[in-house]
């Protein structure tokens, strides 16, 4: 169950760069902080009013109002805007590539501040990932072409994600899955809203508010931000940080998969032998279940 999760989770992080490259194609005067600021409005306007009606939303202990802070100024903030705006400037696939890399670091981290003890198997299943990845992000005579600006911000949200799973570690088991998720989204809009009015709010009567860009729009928000999350923190908190992680190395297959169906990629055999490459180092990385912090995390 909790791997489905995870899988589900990299599906629709997956298919969020390509829907978010298509509102950049489609819509020439949105702008990272517009598409980021509906996005965690859409997510807030889907959640919080569904748990408040079945009351199920959790109020925020006292003293973990700082972690929730801070989990929401990782992400969706700081993450999404780094991750938003490398988009803009490289393909869907190969910013899904540069995501990927965050099991990489996920376990190293784990180790440093939680001492969870490192297992010799996600580490062979997280460096035979990376190199499907790499496959996947080379033109057919393995040459590589992309924008540094782009790679860089990209690098950035790697970093920030993994500050964001070092703070998840201590809410992770005191909420339910979907509380955390609608708290951070609604942090996040109040994050948000005031620096998209500020710098972007001319380019808001620009936009075409189509039936595509509503529904690239609603996609984004309720099953990237809130359905995604909520199967990520769940499958986080079945299997640890460091086995759990790994599934973020599937995002790209998902992503190329989408862009190839959308029109935006083509297919070529180092991709193909990239995917296989992928799946075989998750399957490495899950071979044994990841042992709990000594604090009972995840």
């Amino acid at each position: 169950m909790p791997q489905t999760l995870l899988v589900v989770s990299s599906a629709f992080w997956g298919a969020s760069f390509i829907f978010t490259k298509d509102l950049f194609l489609n819509e020439t005067a949105i702008t990272p902080y517009i598409i980021i600021t509906f996005r965690m409005l859409v997510a807030s306007l889907f959640t919080l009013p569904l748990l408040a009606l079945t009351h199920q939303l959790e109020p925020i202990r006292k003293g973990h109002l700082k972690y929730f802070l801070l989990l929401a100024f990782c992400e969706p903030f700081l993450y999404s805007i780094c991750e938003t705006t490398g988009v803009k400037y490289v393909t869907g696939s190969l910013a899904s590539i540069i995501i990927a890399t965050i099991p990489l670091f996920i376990p190293f981290a784990m180790a440093l501040v939680y001492k969870e003890r490192l297992r010799i198997q996600a580490v062979i299943g997280v460096l035979l990932s990376l190199v499907g990845i790499m496959l996947m992000s080379m033109n057919d005579d393995f040459s590589f072409n992309a924008s540094p600006r782009g790679i860089l911000l990209l690098a950035c949200a790697v970093l920030i994600a993994v500050v964001y799973t070092l703070t998840l570690v201590r809410i992770l088991d005191h909420y339910r899955p979907v509380t955390i998720t609608s708290y951070q989204n609604l942090i996040a809009l109040v994050y948000f809203l005031p620096l998209m009015l500020l710098t972007d709010s001319d380019k808001l009567p620009l936009l075409s508010y189509s039936p595509r860009m509503l529904f690239d729009l609603a996609f984004l928000g309720i099953l990237c931000s809130t359905v995604a999350y909520m199967c990520f923190n769940y499958g986080m908190r079945r299997l640890g940080a460091t086995a759990g992680s790994v599934y973020n190395n599937i995002i790209p297959v998902f992503s190329l998969l989408l862009a190839l169906l959308m029109g935006q990629e083509t297919i070529s055999l180092l991709k193909v032998a990239g995917i296989i490459v992928v799946f075989v180092g998750l399957t490495v990385a899950q071979r044994k279940k990841a042992v709990k912090t000594a604090g009972g995390k995840v």
